[in-house]
Formats: C-alpha cells, structure tokens, sequence
C-alpha cells in the first residue's frame, strides 16, 4: 500500500485499508480501531482549540500581544498566562530566560557570538522562533510585516539566524507590553 505523508491522509488510507480484502481480518479490525482513536483525538483537539480560542477571548493581554507579526492566539494566551514581566529588569532579560540570546565565547578582547542559549521555557521560545519564522518566510519589500530592520538583516544573514533575531525582539516587545500594558505600535514598513 502506497499513502501520501501527513495526518491528513490517514483517514483515506485507513479507508482503502479496510476496504482491502487481501488484508486479514484482525488487521483489518486493528486499521477500524486506529481510525475510531484517530477520530477521537481530532475532537478532543478541536474542543481544546475552543476552550484555548474563548481563553484568548477572555484575556485582554492576550488580545494585545497578538497584535504582533508572528504571534497567533495560542502564542498569545500562552505568553500571558505563563510570563509575570515583575520577574525581569528589562526586555533583555526576559529575552535571556527565553534562551534567545546568543552564547558568548570571547577570549583576547575578540568577541564571538555562539548558538543560542536554550535556557528557559521550550514551549514559550519554540513560539516565538516559529512565529518568528513565518513573518521572514513572507518578509518583502512592501509587505505588511517586514520592517527596514528585518530586511537589512536579511540581506546580511541566513533566514533560520534572522528568525532567532526577530523572536529575540519580538520577547522584548512582549515583556515591554505586559509590564506596561501598552498596545503594540507597528514598527515602520520598509519601502
């Protein structure tokens, strides 16, 4: 049997697979199986998109950080039930416990910059990086979402480094929000 990759697929392939009479019976009841939990999971997943989608509703700093390119309602409502800004001095900070700053590895007075940290929460800098990743995938001169900062970057260094760079700013405007419960204020768009 030959499928096409992705969770979306599962449920023609599990159609064909029953439907197959070469295949024995206990693996045909097995494929039914698989594909009752494959169905249960799909509406526990959209009942918990519900209850995250009203969370986000409800939460008015949630509503503000998603305002910002590249963080959605799960990112949002994450960042706001998970972060306390009272905990760090500045944006920097904040961005450090993330673990979105570069190691250093300096000796002699010449300063190299290593791979990020990866100290802190997985799941809060894992949203921000693939938040981060989409507004570069789309970054253009004119676009919406690409500021001049974005696209000197671009032109200067690799997109996955660039992506790392934005989620670092984009900690930092978060935590500036949250302890000041600002609105966001778009950056200018490159022209």
């Amino acid at each position: 049997m030959v499928a096409a990759k992705g969770t979306v697929n599962v449920i023609a392939l599990l159609s064909v697979l029953t439907a197959d009479s070469s295949l024995p019976a206990a693996a045909q009841a097995m494929f039914e199986q698989m594909g009752a939990h494959i169905d249960a999971l799909n509406q526990r997943v959209r009942a918990l998109d519900g209850e995250l989608a009203a969370l986000h509703k409800a939460n008015p700093v949630s509503q503000l950080l998603a305002e910002i390119s590249g963080i959605g309602p799960i990112g949002a409502i994450t960042m706001a039930l998970t972060v306390e800004p009272r905990n760090f001095a500045s944006g920097r900070h904040f961005a450090a416990w993330l673990g979105l700053t570069p190691k250093e590895h300096s000796t002699g007075g010449k300063q190299r910059m290593g791979k990020i940290s990866k100290a802190g929460n997985e799941r809060l800098r894992q949203l921000l990086v693939v938040g981060a990743t989409s507004v570069v995938r789309f970054a253009k001169p004119g676009s919406t979402s690409a500021s001049a900062w974005l696209l000197q970057l671009l032109e200067r260094k690799p997109r996955k480094l660039a992506a790392v760079a934005l989620a670092n700013k984009t900690a930092q405007i978060i935590w500036a929000m949250m302890s000041r419960g600002e609105a966001y204020r778009r950056q200018p768009v490159a022209a």
